[in-house]
């Protein structure tokens, strides 16, 4: 949901997710001199509630005003930012926001402008799309405080699946678990393409289903098997996971080709395929509960039945996959003629990844990537396509969530390439960290990483928004990564959604969560490593804190400012 007011020279554009509200702040030329922030109210409809959002920096003059162990009110101490965001909110939920612009000095602040705006956020489920977010934010302030920074294994937090982990979750695992339970008699069936098949909470809930008189067969990743395995790949583990739960007879498994790398389940009724399960999510505990990861839950029939062709021939194990592909799965041609695809994996040759890249280079004002282990060449090119440009005249911002340069032998090139990408004046790219050390006011140490034997430890997820807050949004979303190998070697899936503002708000509010919340954990990351003490920094005292690029044409902070506020973004 969208909502854009101006008023007395401020204006507020509101971007609803599910989880997210983000709040686009703008200040016309005659209300700027003098502004010190915003303060932003939230009301909750259904309570009641009344709350001023926080933030973590404050007026040295007034620090001890207005501030507790969860930061700073914004009414006390503003933001100084014309982009905040709520992300406490409530799936939906009505809410209104009442920003107030700031005047004055810290010890005697008076209001200007004030806009309120009232947005209802996204259900979870919806009527095509369903998506479902987890945390994916161990690394956090919030968890450290809330469980004493540790695992969520831990026995303090309680037996099994306790706060920790639904915390954790905030309702990925529940969204699958639902979905699996939609099957409630034989005249159902379930099936699943499964990479990484190891958490016991979904395991118990395959057998349920099988118990229930559900026809379910699972095909799970076993291309490392022969000859005999190492003790602690991925078929070892899935093997010995699937005979702890006793699921053998209802399991298959993949031998053929570099990895079998989905994650989805397709549910049928009466043998006609109604819905499909799919994202970035592996079934272990860092997939669920650790790393970023998203749950994409597509209502439609004909999409349902394309993963259930796909399915059997997953399960024939054979090594020509890719022909059945080339023949049954066609790739789109651009601009895209439906509003909702799939394309599955592998495919011969880069068609996909050109797709992909194509899609990404189509861009008007604003592009979002996930990119978990490198940025492949065809996709530096268009973060770099107005390398070129005059500062003043660039029209697009790139941003990009990393939770590494590289993978393997990539990494050394790939920290070259991203240092050289983000360098760009309209290229912002945040990775993975955390705060490692409580060297600094008002912070705790936070999770070196979010599960005990955590791989991937930030993010994970593989999805790309152009011009998510257009009319004609594209997503495009599932398990790939963007990459050489996950277009025409592994066994992929990825959803190309377009037109749908719904499922693109959902996104970009989960995307600038995390791409913020890493942000900062880097920029704190480099003063560490190089021995500097880093503090927070406090809030300026008067309207200087404008002087960041906010208003200088070509930078972030200005192409961000006139985005997220809804505006264009002029050009000479």
């Amino acid at each position: 949901m969208r909502v854009r007011r101006t008023r007395k020279g401020l204006t507020v554009n509101a971007i609803a997710g599910t989880c997210v509200v983000m709040l686009g702040l703008d200040l016309s030329d005659a209300t700027r001199a003098g502004c010190l922030g915003f303060a932003v109210r939230r009301e909750r409809s259904d309570t009641g509630e009344v709350e001023w959002l926080r933030g973590m920096k404050c007026f040295e003059a007034t620090e001890d005003d207005g501030g507790d162990g969860d930061g700073f009110r914004s009414n006390k101490h503003p933001f100084q930012s014309f982009q905040w965001a709520d992300y406490a909110a409530q799936p939906n939920t009505e809410y209104t926001f009442k920003v107030i612009a700031l005047y004055g000095d810290p010890d005697n602040l008076t209001e200007g402008a004030t806009v309120s705006v009232k947005v209802k956020t996204e259900s979870e489920s919806g009527a095509t799309h369903s998506v479902f977010f987890n945390r994916g934010a161990a690394a956090s302030q919030a968890y450290a405080r809330r469980f004493n920074n540790k695992y969520p294994d831990d026995p303090t937090h309680g037996p099994g699946y306790n706060a920790a982990y639904k915390w954790l979750s905030r309702g990925l695992f529940e969204s699958l678990i639902n979905f699996l339970e939609r099957a409630t008699d034989s005249t159902f069936s379930l099936h699943g393409a499964v990479y990484e098949f190891e958490w016991h909470g979904t395991l118990e809930a395959v057998k349920a289903a099988d118990d229930r008189g559900v026809h379910v067969e699972v095909v799970y990743d076993a291309t490392d098997a022969p000859p005999p395995p190492p003790k602690n790949n991925t078929t070892t583990k899935n093997r010995h996971a699937v005979a702890t739960a006793g699921i053998q007879n209802l399991c298959h498994e993949r031998t053929q080709g570099t990895i079998m790398h989905n994650k989805f389940f397709v549910l049928s009724k009466n043998n006609q395929p109604v819905a499909v399960w799919t994202g970035s999510t592996n079934q272990t505990e860092n997939g669920i509960f650790g790393h970023s990861n998203v749950g994409h839950i597509v209502e439609d029939a004909t999409i349902a039945g394309k993963y259930l062709e796909y399915w059997k021939e997953l399960i024939k194990d054979s090594a020509d996959i890719d022909d059945w592909a080339e023949t049954n799965n066609p790739i789109p041609s651009f601009p895209l003629t439906s509003d909702l695809s799939v394309i599955f994996s592998p495919h011969k040759g880069l068609a996909a990844l050109d797709l992909y890249a194509g899609i990404a280079d189509n861009t008007r004002k604003a592009l979002f990537m996930t990119f978990p282990f490198g940025m492949h060449k065809k996709f530096q090119a268009v973060y770099e396509k107005e390398a070129n440009v005059p500062r003043e005249k660039r029209r697009v911002i790139n941003l990009a969530l990393m939770e590494k340069e590289g993978n393997g032998a990539g990494l050394a090139q790939g920290k070259i390439d991203v240092d050289r990408i983000r360098k760009r004046s309209n290229v912002l790219v945040a990775l993975g960290n955390n705060i490692k050390m409580n060297v600094f006011d008002r912070w705790v140490k936070e999770m070196p990483k979010p599960t005990r034997n955590a791989g991937v430890l930030w993010v994970h997820t593989k999805y790309m928004l152009v011009d998510p807050l257009s009319d004609n949004p594209i997503v495009v979303t599932g398990s790939a990564n963007f990459s050489k190998a996950s277009t025409d070697d592994n066994h992929e899936n990825m959803l190309v959604i377009q037109g749908d503002k719904r499922a693109a708000d959902i996104y970009l509010g989960e995307f600038m969560r995390l791409h913020s919340h890493y942000a900062f954990r880097e920029t704190v990351a480099k003063n560490w490593n190089n021995n500097q003490v880093w503090r927070p920094q406090f809030l300026k005292p008067d309207d200087t804190w404008q002087d960041l690029d906010y208003f200088n044409p070509g930078t972030e902070r200005f192409m961000k400012r006139k985005y997220f506020a809804g505006r264009k973004v002029d050009v000479n």
